[in-house]
């Protein structure tokens, strides 16, 4: 018994002495005969250590099993990597060791930031900062060693669905935080919007789909949307509409908040989500009422069907959450496609009209400010920007339907944007690799 637990406290000690006498020179040196004198130079400081007598009787065996555990945890042979390649393996490794400031072989959200850094071409400074917290979150505040960082890259790499989230990150940050900065969409982004249906499959899906339908052809119909379109039709459509899809996504967020403090209970991090939404679309309508207010008579218009939808929809809500999100879904899908009109029939319209001159025509300050559309944003960017965010709530709420209980918000669950950032991260280490080896 005695033995038994000397080994270990020599185990302990002679892992320890290898590993900050000779980790640098391992993870640089893929050679055997390195790791044997690593090994060789941990026994002979255990035998250092203790007395002659206790030494003396551990067994071959024993030692055997000491040298057995400073290989795998030493010898950088020995790891088992299917995405990456050992030359890969020691650039990363080379590159994690340069921001390790206190050279402990692990990764800290600080240092993290500065990895990050060297690769401001593919990461803006505000994912950077989100990233860094949600690593910081997520792992409780500790550092993560160098090895583990390089087994998550290898499984994000390989699509591994059993070792994902790797680093074993915490969902608590979900239930707080959320990304500030998703509305900042790239040109790319903006242009690749399309129009896109989930098909009803269910009795409620079928329900929520015809319900939308009916209210689209009403509404249509009364504003004589299927007409000309002009900028008036346009601001007076967007307005009224904004004004009652601000609704859902607090609605949403009210009830999941009260449930979560009646069950005391995560929610998932869907409170959150919802209530940017909300936030979103009361963006959309503070934006557009600086280029035209409405009359008295609109306003009103708006407090009674805002009073109706708003009372309706909080009931259905307690009653069927599914079907309200398929419900918001398919009336998200409904204004992708106006907002896809709007922007075909300014970009279509003839010199000279009111539609044309938004292709130039400065956005609001507010539009310009809340999207980052740059010094010379147009209102037709302002479209462009409008449109990608109700792609996203259609996204969203097709995806909310499909939750179980438990789950949590995919749009915003930390390990999957960790992994992201790290095979954002690789991928463009990766690409870097051969033009660097080509100048060399």
């Amino acid at each position: 018994m005695l033995l038994s637990h000397n080994f270990k406290r020599a185990s302990r000690k002679a892992l320890y002495l290898a590993k900050s006498s000779n980790i640098s020179i391992q993870r640089q040196v893929a050679n055997p005969a390195v790791f044997s004198n690593v090994s060789n130079y941990a026994v002979t400081r255990t035998q250092e250590t203790f007395p002659t007598t206790i030494y003396s009787s551990l067994s071959v065996r024993n030692i055997s099993m000491l040298n057995n555990t400073l290989k795998t945890e030493l010898d950088p042979t020995n790891r088992n990597f299917s995405a990456l390649s050992a030359d890969m393996e020691q650039i990363l490794r080379a590159e994690f060791e340069s921001v390790d400031v206190n050279k402990d072989g692990k990764i800290d959200a600080q240092e993290l930031k500065q990895l990050l850094r060297k690769h401001k071409h593919i990461f803006r400074e505000s994912e950077i900062l989100e990233i860094a917290e949600l690593f910081y979150v997520g792992n409780s505040g500790k550092a993560v060693p160098i090895d583990r960082l390089l087994e998550a890259i290898d499984a994000t790499l390989n699509n591994d669905e059993k070792k994902k989230n790797s680093l074993g990150v915490g969902t608590c940050a979900a239930e707080y935080y959320y990304d500030l900065n998703h509305h900042q969409w790239k040109e790319d982004e903006l242009n690749s919007i399309t129009q896109t249906h989930i098909q009803p499959k269910t009795l409620s899906d079928k329900i929520a789909y015809n319900a939308v339908k009916a209210v689209r052809f009403g509404f249509d119909t009364a504003t004589g949307w299927n007409g000309e379109i002009t900028t008036s039709k346009v601001l007076q459509r967007v307005i009224f509409l904004e004004t009652i899809a601000a609704v859902p996504g607090m609605t949403a967020s009210i009830v999941r908040h009260f449930k979560s403090l009646r069950r005391m209970e995560r929610d998932g991090g869907l409170i959150n989500m919802f209530l940017e939404e909300a936030t979103n679309e009361r963006m959309h309508l503070l934006t557009f009422v600086t280029m035209r207010d409405p009359s008295l008579a609109f306003r009103a218009s708006v407090i009674g069907a805002q009073f109706g939808f708003g009372t309706g929809f909080l009931f259905a809500y307690l009653i069927s959450p599914k079907f309200c999100h398929r419900f918001v879904g398919y009336i998200e899908e409904e204004a992708v496609s106006t907002y896809t009109k709007i922007i075909q029939a300014i970009e279509d319209a003839p010199e000279g009209s009111d539609l044309a001159q938004w292709r130039t025509e400065k956005a609001p300050k507010i539009g310009i400010s809340y999207w980052h559309l740059g010094e010379n944003g147009t209102v037709l960017d302002l479209m462009k920007a409008v449109r990608a965010d109700e792609a996203e709530h259609r996204d969203v709420n097709h995806e909310v339907c499909e939750m179980k209980e438990g789950d949590v918000n995919p749009r915003y669950d930390p390990s999957i944007r960790i992994d992201s950032a790290l095979n954002k991260y690789v991928r463009d280490m990766m690409t870097r690799a051969p033009k660097e080896n080509s100048m060399a």
